[in-house]
């Protein structure tokens, strides 16, 4: 008889502990999935405009870029678009409600030229990052 409450109390132990790691591995990581922005790297530039800013991000030579609406929700026209320069542009378009993006390049260490609108409002960044 003793056993079997050995046993049990083994197993009731096991269930705890395996329920522990699980929670201590899932926890942290669903809040830093969400805080994530939608580019890999770190940001580099932000333009801004009327109805929105576009932000840049760079990581081991690649150029991503995201153009994001100042009031979101209806759908807009939005566009984005990263050119790396000797290369054609890489654009996303279309009508979205929050973002056009993300849109990525490799640019190296060459200059890239970033395009970005909502609405009949947009910016456009020269050659940047030289």
């Amino acid at each position: 008889m003793k056993s079997g409450r050995i046993r049990l109390g083994l197993s009731t132990g096991t269930a705890a502990l395996a329920a522990a790691v699980l929670l201590a591995l899932a926890g942290p990581g669903v809040g830093a999935a969400e805080a994530a922005g939608p580019c890999p790297g770190h940001k580099a530039r932000t333009l801004t405009f009327s109805t929105g800013k576009v932000v840049l991000y760079k990581k081991r030579g690649y150029v991503c870029a995201v153009t994001y609406a100042k009031n979101p929700g209806a759908r807009k026209k939005m566009s984005i678009s990263v050119q790396a320069r000797g290369s054609r542009p890489v654009r996303d378009a279309g009508t979205f409600t929050r973002l056009a993006g993300p849109v990525k390049v490799h640019a190296g260490h060459r200059c890239v030229w970033i395009k970005g609108s909502v609405g009949r409002a947009k910016v456009s960044s020269g050659w940047i990052l030289c």
